[in-house]
């Protein structure tokens, strides 16, 4: 099967070329002959498909000309990306030194039981996926998190609930053009 259909593995595809990759090709074409190109075409490229899967992958690889270990390499080395979907607000709690010992442990469980998933897991309706990260920089507004570019600082875990419905409430305003 053609690494340009719509699904590689799913029963019942039709075959027909996912218009993604049109757009893919472009971003290719833009950035194949420039120093480093992999990385900004596979940022590019999750941006387009909103994670990596291996299909992806494979594509970038056969279109640089390049082996799919190098593609894989990047993509498994940089947290930045993601080999399975995320939700469409990512939620990362700091887990650095200053984070950790003014209570970054208590938001992860909250979230969690908010959310009802794990630490690296996203909601069923692909709205939250929860991570952790390593130092954000913001140690003076400990403990950090973030959701996509939102940063709250000095945060407990009684904020959490709040914080959910907030961003609940975005996304049921932006489906329903409110």
């Amino acid at each position: 099967m053609s690494l340009e259909k719509k699904c590689a593995t799913c029963p019942g595809c039709d075959g027909a070329r996912d218009p993604k990759f049109d757009e893919l090709d472009k971003v290719i074409a833009l950035h194949k002959s420039l120093e480093g190109a992999l990385i900004m075409i596979l940022h590019k490229a999750q941006q387009i498909f909103g994670y990596l899967p291996e299909e992806v992958q494979r594509y970038v690889a056969k279109s640089l000309n390049i082996p799919l270990t190098d593609v894989y390499g990047v993509t498994t080395f940089y947290s930045y990306f993601s080999l399975t979907p995320r939700g469409k607000y990512r939620v990362a709690i700091c887990m650095g030194t200053a984070c950790y010992v003014r209570g970054a442990g208590e938001l992860v469980t909250a979230f969690e039981k908010q959310l009802n998933i794990k630490v690296g897991q996203t909601t069923p309706d692909r709205l939250f996926t929860l991570e952790v990260s390593r130092c954000i920089g913001a140690c003076g507004l400990a403990p950090v998190l973030t959701v996509n570019d939102d940063v709250y600082g000095n945060i407990g875990a009684d904020r959490v609930p709040s914080i959910i419905t907030k961003y609940r409430d975005r996304h049921q305003a932006l489906a329903t053009g409110n």
